[in-house]
């Protein structure tokens, strides 16, 4: 059999799934080949690795705030589509090795009501043929069936995590390490070298109730004492561990793929033992009930596109012309070697050397360019995942997979354009890149610093009124913490909530002004002390909510922490400031007295700590209040351009003393004809992926909504809806002509506020 399409996607992990879903939307024909029995790749049921992405939560014990934790920069578009899909009907929980068959089955029913896609499952690419500087056909084996099947396209995207078809078409990849030199990079070895991170198995342990015996293989490894495992803490045993990990050296993660697998077990095994038999662990009750088969491979080829993302570009945030998409997660470089090399930290950051982990922080979202999604040599190939061009070190932050699955849906957008033009990714990037970015931002992507600038969105310049909006109100937040707060204790064994940092080192708080001044600023301090002390605080101005590069104060106060207080100390400042700009604050380091965390999570603040001499920015916050009040949520933000909180807050919020419903009207500046609506809503951006729990709907997101349109004198219905628990929402009516358009909010599903981010108008086909 053969058959042509306009895309044809190898590698059916969330990368590849999401790039076909992409392209197939847009109106791409597709072929999605993926050589298991399941859609997921690490992610499915077979190998149950959690998602994580740029604000996923990476803790490490030399810094207890984390080197992870960017705020309000979760992944949205299809991967947010598919995520709460999964969660509102999910039994299962999506923590390592959790992940059951639901998330599986959503994936498979996502592709297959794509009429534009063709889904070949267990289907194995085994040949690249080129022609010239193209690829011209893949063959692939479909096993069970044991049908050859040959695909013929415009455009391939390699998404095997492997760069499989690069290597085989001939295109130039690179695998191992680059010199430090090469790249200037801090967190590059001296030397290159041909050295990878290895791949993991994981397991599951259940409490049976009753004591459980285990019998070490003798072919396991053995582990009898504490001293045998080094740096690899395993109280949490029951959901394995991310350190059980072979590779190279000694082993090529894809030649010998099979003998690591089998090296694995053999570990896993001997851990486990080690647990249930060598000393204290409280497993006395406890057996494995699921090991899992497939090894988790990190890194191998890396294939070279005409920009290789590198260190520099993830440090400074640079934002690329062809931006596209974004990641955020730390520059998280295993030990070669893993758990064969266990007297090394099976990650530098577990180590003692601070320096270590500053040096792999970044500051905030980076942007991730289309030069580097697609092939320098081979014209009509793409890739997405973890095969993509970049160096070892930012490889080390892009392979995450939910920023794998933000980069699959450029690289499809940007193989529909391919389509449409009849033109290679080279020229999406040179001559097309606009009109990619703008459709990636309608589709509910971020790329930082990227606006809405669609001369066919009616919404784009119009004026709001709304029935109210929320102030800035620290003890109401209008996103609550108490999920993330309540599954990190359990996760990291903490008993009792923190209710305080310490100010035995510098911490910051940022948040949005309305106003033109800046009065006073309260803030709730515990103090252990038998003698007052006087704290200085410092106020300085921030670009973008992860901003804390300022390094001068625009004004300084003082103010008295009485002896054994716990209560509100007010700073007075009485500074001019810019309205409708980010500010932060900064106290002045002191022992034994503490700035209690805010039970809430206002949207568009982020709390920070000083990491030796580097300010990064944290998921809490802290209580504290300001003096005009601010009132950073108008219904203005939701035509701001922007879907997410960055340099300004960028939604409305509905206020929280008001009853439902509540009321947001777009006055579009005279009659004006459209036929659809985009909204998008919220669904906690600011919880990682993995700690929303099974049949969740996020109590932040507006459930029963109606649309009218003002016709005449009277209110025409053009929508509603009832039970919505999704992010973005498209509707399409009838065309009417009208100059104002109005979104009732009649409730939410929990949120004592209404919550959009934003509203577009078209008249489409």
């Amino acid at each position: 059999m053969s058959e042509s399409y306009d895309l044809v996607v190898i590698g059916g992990g969330l990368a590849g799934t999401v790039a076909a879903i992409s392209a197939a939307r847009m109106g791409a024909q597709v072929a999605l080949i993926q050589d298991r029995p399941v859609l997921g790749g690490n992610s499915s049921s077979e190998i149950r690795v959690r998602l994580a992405g740029a604000g996923a939560e990476a803790f490490m014990s030399e810094a207890p705030n984390g080197i992870g934790n960017i705020p309000w920069v979760r992944e949205t578009g299809i991967i947010e589509e598919i995520f709460s899909e999964n969660r509102s009907r999910d039994p299962s929980t999506m923590e390592q090795t959790e992940i059951g068959s639901t998330w599986d089955l959503v994936l498979y029913e996502k592709v297959k009501s794509e009429e534009n896609i063709s889904l070949f499952l267990n289907t194995h690419a085994t040949d690249v043929k080129t022609s010239g500087d193209s690829v011209a056909e893949v063959t692939c084996v479909q096993m069970g069936s044991e049908k050859r099947l040959s695909f013929k396209g415009r455009i391939f995207l390699d998404a095997t995590g492997d760069g499989t078809i690069a290597a085989l078409g001939g295109a130039e990849f690179r695998k191992g390490r680059e010199g430090r030199d090469e790249f200037g990079e801090a967190c590059a070895p001296e030397e290159a070298d041909d050295l990878t991170m290895g791949s993991t198995l994981q397991f599951h342990a259940k409490d049976m109730g009753h004591p459980v015996e285990f019998k070490r293989p003798l072919w396991a490894a053995q582990f009898p004492s504490e001293n045998d495992l080094p740096f690899r803490s395993h109280g949490h045993f029951s959901q394995g561990f991310w350190w059980i990990e072979v590779g190279n050296p000694p082993y090529n993660t894809i030649d010998d793929n099979e003998t690591i697998r089998d090296e694995l077990l053999k570990n896993l095994l001997g851990v486990w033992d080690h647990i249930k038999n060598h000393g204290d662990h409280g497993a006395e009750y406890y057996a494995i009930d699921w090991i899992g088969m497939v090894p988790g491979k990190r890194e191998s080829r890396r294939i070279v596109g005409d920009h290789i993302l590198n260190e520099k570009d993830l440090k400074t945030s640079r934002v690329f012309p062809d931006a596209v998409a974004y990641g955020g997660w730390f520059m998280d470089r295993h030990t070669p070697g893993g758990i064969l090399s266990k007297y090394d930290p099976p990650e530098p950051c577990h180590g003692e050397n601070a320096n270590i982990m500053k040096d792999a922080m970044v500051p905030g979202p980076y942007s991730i360019p289309l030069s580097s999604l697609y092939s320098k040599n081979l014209k009509n190939l793409m890739m997405a995942g973890r095969d993509i061009s970049a160096t070892h070190v930012a490889f080390a932050s892009t392979r995450q997979m939910a920023t794998c699955a933000v980069i699959g849906q450029a690289a499809g957008a940007a193989a529909y354009l391919c389509a449409k033009y009849d033109a290679l990714p080279r020229d999406i990037s040179e001559n097309h890149i606009e009109e990619l970015q703008q459709s990636l931002l309608k589709q509910d992507c971020y790329i930082p610093m990227a606006e809405n600038r669609d001369e066919a969105d009616r919404a784009r310049s119009a004026k709001t009124i709304t029935s109210s909006d929320a102030p800035l109100d620290f003890a109401e937040g209008a996103q609550t913490d108490e999920l993330y707060s309540m599954r990190t204790r359990i996760k990291w064994g903490l008993n009792e909530p923190q209710k305080g940092n310490e100010l035995d080192a510098p911490l910051a708080q940022l948040f949005p002004v309305s106003e033109d001044r800046l009065d006073s600023v309260s803030i709730f301090l515990e103090s252990r002390r038998s003698d007052d002390v006087r704290l200085s605080l410092g106020l300085r101005q921030a670009d973008t909510i992860w901003d804390f590069s300022a390094t001068a104060d625009i004004a300084m106060a003082d103010a008295e922490v009485p002896a054994g207080s716990a209560g509100w100390v007010r700073f007075q400042l009485n500074q001019p400031v810019d309205p409708q700009k980010l500010y932060w604050i900064h106290l002045s380091t002191e022992k034994d007295i503490f700035w209690q965390r805010c039970p809430n999570h206002p949207i568009g603040t982020v709390s920070a700590f000083q990491f030796l001499d580097v300010w990064k920015a944290q998921k809490h916050v802290y209580n504290m209040s300001i003096e005009p009040v601010s009132r950073p949520y108008g219904g203005d933000n939701v035509v701001s351009g922007t879907i997410r909180p960055e340099r300004w807050t960028n939604v409305w919020i509905s206020d929280p003393g008001e009853v439902f419903p509540q009321w947001l009207e777009i006055e579009l500046g005279g009659a004006v004809k459209f036929n659809r609506i985009y909204l998008t809503f919220d669904t906690g951006l600011n919880a990682s992926f993995f700690y929303i729990p099974p049949f969740h709907r996020a109590p932040e997101c507006v459930r029963d909504y109606e649309v009218v349109c003002l016709s005449g004198k009277e209110w025409k219905s053009l929508v509603r809806v009832e039970g919505n628990y999704e992010r973005r929402r498209v509707h399409s009516f009838p065309e009417v002509e009208s100059s104002k358009v109005r979104v009732t909010v009649h409730a939410t599903n929990g949120a004592q506020s209404a919550i959009i981010y934003e509203a577009r108008l078209y008249n489409e086909p």
